[in-house]
């Protein structure tokens, strides 16, 4: 396996270091408000952070629940009060009538399949913010291995809760796109791990009145609008995702738990579920083709992004209410927080939850519909001596 070492620069917030609570080895992380003084409903979900260094992640295999589902999704559709509605042709769908905390194994298994089909499914009026932490993780260990991001961000207690919080210390600055003429950040979760992102559960918990929306976009559409002879073009090629970026810009780069990794993944991949294909690459975490001279690589991923961030034909806009849940497929979607809103000292924070189960390792089947997939002939465009599709991890 190659192995590439690279020298991170630390940026390290100069403000003290947060103390550690009575009991734990836990720490809060800064934000504007001080919760010690004042009451939150949603002060458990609080973002914490645990200091030390864990071992990488390992490949592993991934049952789909998508794979178990009746294709006509009876029990969740047909289920009392139950109403489903088309968002837009190519991607989503909005629920009512339904709780997701009192859906079965079935029912959970037929929304894998729906997301899946939809991109992305949004459900109304529901008590699952409500539920608490332990409810929550059953429900997302349903859909695959939880996943714990590298930068060690989580909520006291459940490393696998992600909140994703902004005040006005806390988020204030996105080193990722602070030099940007907007806010938009297209991408899809994490792409650089070896499992992938699969079916993705996220909610507000407290939000601005009007800001903070997200918007959302199809891949399995944006890959149908390419011509034949592109599809063919792209089909079969690798490219590399690297968290390296996103570990060099962050405020406390020495609050991360493991080690950033680039990883070589499929440019189009194959859905296990529902066969179909997907561009997977994205503006923030995707680098290169190596197999391509750097300007014909440079040229090929601009406009694959171009493309994708631009087709307003498989693209929505999300806006958050209390009692929102999204529920995504990261495989076949990519999304953009925005960060439009003014925040006022004490008054305004956009608190949300992510709950993040892991999926297969990316793959791409030349001939999805014939059973299994074709790992040995979906690697014929991968190129050798380089990456071998396997984790490049830092010395």
């Amino acid at each position: 396996m190659a192995t590439k070492t690279t020298a991170l620069t630390t940026t390290i917030n100069p403000a003290a270091k947060p103390e550690a609570e009575s009991g734990s080895s836990e720490l809060r992380a800064e934000t504007s408000i001080d919760y010690g003084k004042q009451e939150y409903k949603w002060a458990a979900y609080l973002p914490h952070y645990t200091p030390g260094l864990h071992p990488p992640l390992e490949e592993f295999e991934h049952s789909d629940p998508g794979l178990r589902a009746d294709p006509k999704k009876a029990a969740l559709i047909k289920a009392p009060g139950a109403q489903f509605r088309e968002i837009t042709p190519a991607i989503g769908t909005e629920v009512t009538g339904i709780q997701l905390s009192a859906l079965t194994s079935q029912q959970k298994d037929e929304l894998a399949l729906l997301a899946a089909e939809r991109g992305i499914v949004i459900f109304r009026d529901q008590d699952f913010a409500e539920i608490g932490p332990e409810r929550q993780l059953e429900f997302g260990r349903h859909f695959g291995k939880l996943h714990v991001h590298q930068m060690g961000g989580h909520i006291k207690g459940y490393p696998e809760l992600l909140p994703v919080y902004r005040d006005f210390v806390a988020g204030a600055v996105d080193n990722e796109i602070k030099n940007n003429v907007s806010s938009i950040k297209w991408h899809t979760d994490m792409s650089y791990e070896l499992n992938g992102m699969g079916i993705t559960i996220f909610l507000p918990l407290e939000v601005p009145e009007s800001g903070g929306d997200t918007l959302y976009l199809s891949t399995t559409a944006a890959y149908n609008h390419l011509s034949p002879a592109f599809q063919e073009f792209v089909k079969g090629k690798y490219a590399t995702h690297s968290g390296f970026s996103q570990a060099a810009v962050h405020d406390h780069r020495d609050r991360y738990i493991r080690e950033p990794i680039e990883t070589l993944h499929p440019v189009v991949r194959t859905h296990p579920v529902t066969k179909t294909n997907s561009l997977y690459v994205n503006r923030l975490y995707t680098r290169r083709i190596p197999e391509l001279k750097e300007e014909e690589s440079t040229t090929i991923l601009n406009f694959l992004y171009n493309h994708i961030e631009h087709g307003q034909d498989f693209h929505i806009r999300v806006h958050w209410t209390p009692g929102t849940v999204g529920v995504y497929d990261n495989r076949v979607t990519q999304h953009s927080a925005l960060r439009d809103f003014a925040v006022q000292e004490g008054l305004t924070r956009r608190h949300m939850l992510r709950i993040t189960p892991q999926a297969e390792r990316p793959y791409f089947d030349p001939d999805p519909l014939g059973g299994t997939k074709a790992k040995e002939t979906s690697e014929q465009g991968k190129p050798k001596g380089e990456l071998d599709g396997q984790a490049v991890t830092t010395a």
